[in-house]
């Protein structure tokens, strides 16, 4: 592993997965006691739209995917608050016009279908500086909200009690949906849109078998999170795999394991 560290495409990719990881376990576990796997899988449709369109119009695509994503985000929020819909289906509806508006972009972005498929599986060991600052950036911002995760949480657990204590639940959603939409656009450089979603989802359910309290699952999938992507990249050197598939067969793995400990112990 020394070895490999040597190389400053690995040190690139190392640290670019370590602050999506970051992201991601962070946010993972308000993904999945929020209920809202789908929503991962809407706002990275929503990236690949935003990317389609960066393509068509010859620009950079994550400068177009950033407001695009962002959009759907607080536009899935505003329908499911508005409306009375549910919220899988506001993402639904969000989630099939985002395909199609990507499709039809694509369509139009003559010669630059090798580019659209990076963006569909991404590469972490072709992460560049930029990506990295990117990165950085969503990372830094999320501290700047750090302040917000008791507010967040307790909504999470009781959204009802929550605003009878008058917490600005409505405005948290919208800056919690913003958010994902955020970490979901600079993700999708390095791991794709197929499998970006995966990084919001696995490390928060292995965490929700171990965890007993809310902090305590977010400290493990922050864990499981790291250390797969650790595992992941390593494979992936030795083995030549694609970096984001590995690492995302690594995070399965600890699902895996962290399930057969629940299901042997006959519970937490």
């Amino acid at each position: 592993m020394l070895e490999v560290l040597g190389y400053p495409f690995f040190q690139r990719a190392l640290l670019a997965g370590l602050l999506v990881s970051l992201l991601g376990g962070a946010l993972s576990a308000f993904v999945v006691q929020r209920r809202l796997s789908f929503l991962g899988d809407g706002l990275a449709h929503a990236a690949f739209a935003g990317v389609a369109l960066g393509l068509f119009l010859r620009e950079e695509p994550l400068y177009l995917a950033l407001p695009f994503t962002l959009a759907v985000a607080l536009a899935i929020t505003y329908v499911k608050e508005r409306s009375g819909l549910s919220e899988d289906t506001a993402i639904g509806v969000f989630f099939a016009l985002s395909v199609a508006l990507g499709a039809v972009f694509l369509a139009k972005a003559r010669g630059y279908v090798g580019d659209a498929m990076g963006y569909l599986f991404g590469s972490l060991l072709a992460v560049g500086p930029g990506d990295l600052w990117a990165v950085g950036g969503v990372v830094l911002l999320g501290l700047a909200l750090l302040p917000l995760w008791g507010a967040l949480a307790y909504a999470t657990f009781d959204r009802e009690l929550a605003l009878a204590d008058r917490v600005p639940v409505g405005l948290h959603d919208y800056l919690l949906s913003a958010y994902l939409a955020l970490a979901l656009v600079v993700a999708v450089k390095v791991v794709g849109v197929l499998l970006v979603a995966a990084f919001l989802v696995i490390p928060g359910a292995a965490a929700r078998l171990l965890g007993r309290t809310f902090a305590g699952m977010t400290l493990l999938a922050l864990l499981f999170a790291f250390s797969a992507t650790l595992l992941g990249l390593y494979a992936s050197f030795l083995l030549d795999w694609p970096s984001g598939a590995s690492v995302v067969l690594a995070q399965a793995l600890l699902f895996g394991l962290a399930f057969l400990k629940t299901a042997f112990s006959g519970g937490k």
